[in-house]
């Protein structure tokens, strides 16, 4: 491949044109009416607007981005996460097209896009599943059987979902109708599919995911393991690598287990298999993301291998250039999502202009984004900015340089997860790698935020001795010279 095409936006956009770049292949970028002047767009060297700023009537129209690729000359198109990126109808319009789809095949996306086919073909591999069903529920009746047998409580899940969506607890029978049904709707109207199953419900576990790559002769190998369990709404805010809890006897029964579900699904490129692990190091089998992660970065920064050269090497149908004992884990790299939500206000998305944006600078510090100072960020696409990663030789000093990151990172106009971020890193349940998917519910709580900054308690403690000293003076006038220059001083 000599020209690609990024059917996506902002910071992921920009990574891989980079990282093409560095490969010598041309890129070409697609953008809404609302991306017209974002970095990517100006990075790439072709770009081409392909409709009004909602992704409903720019960035998910397939067909239409596969139309400029092949207008512009583009022999591959990489669609980075989100958008387009698991959708098996894409990826086979775009072989169908005589495109490379840098990514797997639509078999594959398929088949691990819908959570009970990828219980059901990993099974076939032994891997460590949940006690729960592998096939969808039929009715209520089936569900109170399957209940009998793992227990309360329960999680319905849907089939086809993510994000939480779908989702529902069940502590106990009386309930259990209900909240299918409620399940089933909410699976119905935001995936077009109600098909639900259960499992029982890990009450506090780790959300611990292994990198993986596999090529087209049948190579595979696992990259070590990513921590992604502090989230809020079921969304990632806080990723590290390694994980501070994982033993290697674990970490390499993990990472066989993520090869097998990889092989069950003959899977091309990178993709990540994720699982939830309890307290005793149990680890079951939750789903496969058939794409590239937000928080690919970790993984990079403690194994040296770049995911996004893989992928368009694996997708040239180039042999992976390693194997399993190449690689090892060098140091620690915590990853801080920058988003614009207000972790004041249960962290809802905020809109506005980025009026200061400066980035911080410092060994071990690497920032993917997508804005620059000045530039809106827009309603329509996901509030995240950019992501903020310290990379060190123990987590110790991953988290420090972390630390010290946030607290040099200027960003006005818009509310962000930074202050979230700083505060969440110093706390023992951190420090210390105890903690679970429920982190934030635990420990969280809005008011822990609002501290003034050294600046500001300088500021407040001035203001203070002033009033002290001056509070019980008698007033005077002031006489009409003073006047005037006050006046004046206060026009200008």
């Amino acid at each position: 491949m000599n020209k690609i095409l990024v059917a996506n936006r902002g910071e992921i956009a920009l990574r891989i044109m980079r990282t093409a770049r560095q490969m010598g292949i041309k890129t070409v970028a697609v953008y809404s009416e609302a991306d017209v002047s974002m970095p990517f767009v100006k990075f790439a060297d072709e770009a081409f607007c392909i409709g009004p700023a909602p992704s409903s009537q720019s960035y998910l129209l397939g067909d239409k981005i596969i139309e400029v690729a092949k207008a512009c000359g583009a022999e591959g198109i990489h669609p980075g996460y989100g958008f387009l990126s698991e959708n098996a109808r894409f990826s086979q319009a775009v072989s169908e097209a005589g495109l490379i789809f840098i990514g797997p095949t639509a078999s594959s996306i398929e088949t691990m896009g819908s959570k009970i086919g990828a219980k059901q073909a990993a099974k076939k591999f032994n891997v460590p599943m949940v006690p729960g069903t592998d096939t969808p529920l039929q009715d209520a009746a089936e569900a109170h059987e399957v209940a009998l047998k793992t227990g309360f409580p329960l999680l319905i899940k849907a089939s086809a979902g993510g994000g939480g969506k779908g989702m529902r607890i069940v502590r106990n029978a009386d309930e259990l109708e209900e909240q299918m049904q409620m399940a089933k709707s909410e699976a119905l109207n935001s995936f077009g599919d109600d098909s639900v199953f259960i499992e029982k419900y890990v009450g506090s576990p780790k959300h611990i995911e292994i990198q993986i790559l596999g090529d087209t002769h049948g190579n595979y190998v696992y990259l070590f393991e990513r921590e992604c369990s502090i989230q809020r709404r079921h969304q990632k805010l806080i990723e590290e690598a390694p994980s501070s809890c994982l033993t290697p006897e674990v970490r390499k029964a993990m990472g066989e287990s993520a090869v097998n579900v990889a092989r069950s699904c003959d899977y091309h490129g990178a993709g990540t298999v994720e699982f939830l692990v309890d307290d005793d190091l149990n680890f079951y089998f939750l789903e496969m993301n058939t794409r590239l992660q937000v928080e690919h970065c970790v993984t990079e920064m403690i194994t040296g291998i770049d995911l996004v050269k893989e992928q368009i090497n694996v997708a040239r149908g180039e042999t992976l250039h390693f194997k399993q004992d190449d690689l090892h884990i060098n140091g620690h790299a915590v990853e801080l999502r920058i988003c614009a939500e207000d972790p004041l206000n249960n962290f809802l998305p905020d809109i506005g202009r980025l009026e200061v944006y400066k980035r911080p600078t410092g060994e071990g510090v690497r920032i993917d984004d997508g804005y620059d100072e000045g530039m809106d960020i827009p309603i329509y696409y996901d509030p995240m900015i950019g992501k903020l990663v310290a990379w060190g030789a123990t987590r110790q000093e991953a988290i420090d340089r972390l630390g010290i990151a946030i607290s040099q990172f200027r960003i006005n106009g818009i509310e962000t997860t930074l202050p979230f971020g700083a505060w969440a890193i110093k706390q023992p349940a951190f420090t210390k790698g105890k903690f679970d998917t429920h982190f934030i519910e635990k420990y969280y709580k809005p008011e822990l935020l609002e501290v003034f900054t050294p600046e500001e308690q300088d500021m407040a403690a001035i203001m203070a001795v002033h009033i002290f000293e001056h509070v019980n003076k008698p007033l005077k006038a002031l006489d009409p010279v003073t006047t005037k220059w006050k006046n004046r001083m206060n026009l200008r």
